[in-house]
Parts: structure tokens; sequence; C-alpha cells
């Protein structure tokens, strides 16, 4: 069991851009410094007593510490990790793919610099081992760690062996030993070159456009990697026309020299900020003999309670739920090309009390559609990936080309569902997401219970104001006014906008540009609101202000007058 780091190992990692945790074994143990979670991963400051650099850990190795093997302030070997560049900045963070602990936790960070004497004493002097100077990480250090030399006593050298396996190796497999695999979750545009591993989980139909800068064409594929990280691929004309035979829905392949940028939110389909592009200067291989993996399909569920902010959105859903129903294949034409296309409804619920249909199409009409059928009885859980809202009827959900449908997956959202239902949502009266509804008018509008959302929605993700302005309804209740605030302002009594008192006297509109003898006054006040979820500041206008209090910002201004003459202290 080791108790100490190895010293200068950071720094040395650092200064040495070619280093490579794949060929480069010497053992590299640092201690675990604030550790914290994010999201399915965990990030960490990577501590060698002297120097500190941010780390993340793989979602892979997530386990490890939820059990307790990798622990704050305790020590870990990297095995195998990656140094890349945080954005356009000159920092450095390690991505660690592999490591084990080595040590037990301890009281506190260890930082080298500030030992004292008698410490420094009690260790041993430090020894040297001849070597060669690929790097300083070989040496034998006194904080009893040793570092592994480079092993000579092959009969043939390393390089000797790699060159013979190479030469008998498909091509995908000299991709494989000549580059480290890189996991998607480590890549941006500021990398050099990089290999990647992944499946193609979507494939697109090759598409013609036309602009003002000529004609082309385009397709898209959408790949995972191990650890259930999506990208999506673009490709355009030589680059489409040379891969889109090459691609095979489910297929495995290396990946390399392709280039990324920042996603365009308009048109990305998976859950990353950057998308990539594949040129006809790509290299992309298959990995046919190799063992293949099954990435993890991730998901991000929507209540069905709080659809109607989706509707007629651009944005793609992903959706949880009990089968209530399942209905009968039936057959619809399309509008584009007059083919008759097979269509199935299903109803599905979840812990919200609402429920909602969802319409598979083609192939999943058919195929899980009749699985669904055959078993609705058992009221089976239901996992779909890539669902389109419309406003059908108030709410309605369509599959489309690349939509994904898992029934009853091995998930903690699963079992929870099926346990609330099996204990009381059987019993419960559901109603549907759109009940009360009238339907779309022509123009676009909606009813406005269609965006009824819970506040946490709202609070949570504050980037849905970004870009433009999101409008919603909510139910929720006031816990509190403040009573020391200003809650009205002086207005005009032709236009409503803030006055101003004139010098000799009456009062100054801008808007109108003249003066008046009179003016009124107006609610702006701020509550408290609260619901189930959470709770939130708000700004109620006068209309709504008046609803709130009963009474006129006026009434209200001469019944406080009133209070006050009658209790001047």
């Amino acid at each position: 069991m080791q108790t100490s780091v190895t010293p200068d190992a950071i720094s040395t990692v650092l200064s040495n851009p070619s280093f490579d945790s794949s060929s480069d074994r010497s053992e590299i143990v640092v201690q675990v410094v604030d550790l914290k979670p994010i999201g399915n991963r965990y990030t960490f400051s990577a501590n060698d007593g002297k120097t500190k650099v941010k780390a993340m850990f793989t979602a892979s190795l997530t386990p490890e510490i939820i059990s307790g093997k990798i622990q704050n302030l305790g020590l870990i070997r990297l095995i195998d990790f990656t140094v890349n560049d945080i954005s356009s900045k000159s920092t450095k963070y390690f991505l660690v793919t592999k490591c084990e602990a080595v040590g037990s936790v301890l009281d506190s960070e260890i930082n080298l610099d500030s030992k004292s004497g008698e410490e420094e004493a009690r260790e041993p002097k430090k020894q040297k081992l001849e070597h060669s100077p690929v790097s300083p990480l070989n040496d034998v250090v006194s904080t009893g760690i040793t570092l592994k030399p480079k092993q000579e006593f092959v009969a043939k050298s390393a390089s000797q062996i790699m060159s013979e396996q190479r030469g008998n190796a498909a091509p995908a497999a000299r991709m494989a030993m000549t580059r480290r695999v890189h996991p998607l979750v480590s890549l941006n545009p500021y990398q050099g070159n990089w290999t990647i591993k992944v499946r193609v989980t979507n494939k697109g139909v090759m598409r013609n456009y036309k602009n003002a800068r000529g004609e082309g064409c385009v397709f898209n594929v959408e790949l995972t990697d191990e650890e259930g990280t999506q990208i999506q691929a673009t490709m355009f004309n030589d680059a489409a026309r040379k891969f889109f035979d090459r691609f095979q829905l489910g297929k495995v392949y290396y990946i390399s020299r392709g280039s990324l940028k920042l996603a365009n939110k308009q048109f990305k389909t998976v859950q990353n900020d950057y998308e990539m592009t594949l040129n006809e200067n790509s290299e992309v291989e298959e990995a046919s003999s190799e063992e293949m993996f099954i990435p993890e399909t991730k998901f991000n569920f929507v209540p069905i309670e709080e659809l109607g902010l989706y509707v007629n959105q651009k944005e793609l859903i992903d959706l949880i739920g009990v089968v209530q129903s399942v209905s009968p294949t039936m057959s619809i034409r399309r509008r584009t090309d007059n083919e008759m296309i097979p269509k199935r409804d299903i109803t599905l619920a979840d812990e919200s009390r609402k429920t909602v249909v969802v319409s598979l199409w083609n192939d999943l009409a058919t195929g899980i559609g009749q699985e669904l059928l055959d078993m609705a009885d058992q009221s089976p859980v239901i996992a779909i990936k890539s669902l389109k809202v419309g406003d059908f009827q108030g709410v309605s959900l369509s599959t489309i080309s690349r939509s994904n449908v898992v029934i009853n997956p091995e998930s903690p959202e699963a079992k929870k569902l099926k346990s609330w239902f099996d204990s009381e949502g059987k019993e419960i009266s559901m109603s549907s997401i759109g009940s009360g509804m009238s339907p779309s008018a022509k123009n676009g509008s909606r009813s406005l219970y269609t965006d009824r959302v819970l506040l946490s929605h709202i609070t949570s993700n504050p980037s849905l104001f970004e870009e433009k302005p999101v409008f919603f309804s909510t139910r929720a209740y006031i816990s509190f006014i403040k009573p020391d605030q200003t809650m009205w302002y002086q207005a005009c009594k032709t236009c409503n906008k803030k006055v101003t008192e004139a010098l000799d006297s009456g009062y100054w509109c801008e808007g109108c540009q003249r003066k008046y003898e009179e003016c009124s006054l107006r609610y702006i006040m701020a509550v408290k609101v609260t619901d189930s979820s959470g709770e939130t500041w708000i700004s109620s206008f006068n209309d709504e202000a008046e609803k709130i209090l009963g009474c006129s910002a006026d009434e209200l201004n001469k019944l406080k007058s009133e209070v006050r003459k009658q209790n001047p202290t």
C-alpha cells in the first residue's frame, strides 16, 4: 500500500507534448483532490505534491467512485490518460480513462514543498537508475514509489514486435496499433491527430441541395462510442459519395483525420457541443475483426406534463412511460408520393398522471408495435429516443427515421416508473395532456395549457432564454410578496408610460411629449411563487397584480395613506 505520490510527475508530463500514457509505462501516482460530480462523470485535481492540474474521470470509472474505491484525498495510479486543452486557452487537463487506487485516503492534501526537516530526514535518499533520457519519470524516487525502467530483457525489441504485428494486421487493426483511441468526450476543435472507435447508431439519407454557392449532396451519421457519448458527423459532395456506402448502420469503425466545430443548435440531433466533418482525406476503417462493443443508449427524458414547451419546436425529445393501450396497424397515404405507410398509435402514462399518444411509423409500427400489442396486458415500460412533438389534439408525438424504442429497459427510471404504476398508478384515473385543448388554429395559436411546465424546468434551464424569449404557463401559488418594495410607478393616463414631476406642477410624459395635471399609479410588483418542484421570483404587472390584490394601485395607495394617518408611529 503506497502512501505518497510521484514527485514532479505532472510538470514532467505537461512539459513533454509527445507524452503518451499508452507507451510511456512509468508509474504515475497522484492524489485526488476536490472530487466533484459533473453529470455522470467526476472532475478532480491531480496533485503530485508540487503541481496540480484539472482532470476528469470518464464515465466508465464512475462505478469505482460510487463504490468508494476511488475517494477524495486518496491516491491513484494513472494507467491510461490523455492531456487535452480547455477550449482555446492554454490550460491543460488530464482525461483519465483507466486507473487504480493504490493507497488509503489521507487526512489532507500532500504538499512536498512544506515538509519539515524532520520529515525529510526520515525519508531515504534518492537513488538513480541508468536509463535513456526518455522521461525523468523513470527515476526511482524517495517517496517509496519505484518507477519501472524500460524492460529490455525480451529477445526482440518492442519496435520490432510492433512492426511485425502491423505488417500482419488488417488496416483497421494497424490504425488501432499506431494511434491511441480517444473517447469522444475528449475531442475538441483545437486538437491535432486523433482516432476514435465508434458505432454507427443512425445513418441519414443522401440529400441534394442547391444554394448560392452551387449544387451538391450531403449526408450525416450519428456515432456512439463505448461510453455512450454521441456525435454527429457530416459529409459533403466527394466525401459524401465516398463514405455513404462504407458507413453501415450498426457497424463499428475507426475514424481519423476529421475536423470538429461548434454544433449548430438548429440542426444538431445529439447531445454534444461539437459536430464532426469528414472530408475525402479522412480515414474510415471498419473494425470487423475486433470484439464489438454495445454502446449504452443515453436518454434525456421529458415528463409528459412538460411536453407543451416542445410543441412544434425543432428539438427532439426522449420519453419514458407505461403502455396503457396499443391500436391495430393502420395505413396512411403519404402526401409527398402517395405511398401507403403503416402507422400504429400507443398511449403512454407516467407519474405526472398524464397520458399522451405516440404514433409509431413504418417498421416500428409493424415490428415493435406488434410486440407491444401482444404484451399490452402486462403494462410494459418503454423508453423512446428522438420523438417529434406536434400539436395534433393539443400534444402528439411521432417517431422519425432515427427513433429508437426500448421495451422494459434496465434503468433506474424504468424501475421507479414500474414500481409506481404497480403500487398506485394502475388504480389512478389519468387525463390526456391534450384534454380540454382546442385544436390549433391555422395561425399556429395554441391553448394556454399546451405550454404548462413546472417551475424547475425554467429555473434549471437558463439557456432556454439565450437566443429568444420563451413563452410558457405554469400553475403555482404565491408564497411571498415583499412588503417594502416599490409596488407601483407614476404613469401617464393616456399611454401608461412613466411620467416625471414637472418643475412647477403637474407631470411630464416623455411618450406623449406633453404635460398633464394628474397621473395614475400602475403596479410593477415582485412576488415569489412556488409549486411542487421549487420556487422563483416573477414580476407581475398592472392588470395581473390587480387580479392578485383585488384593487388598483391608486386604491391601495389611498388605503396605505389612511392607515398611516391613523397610526402615525
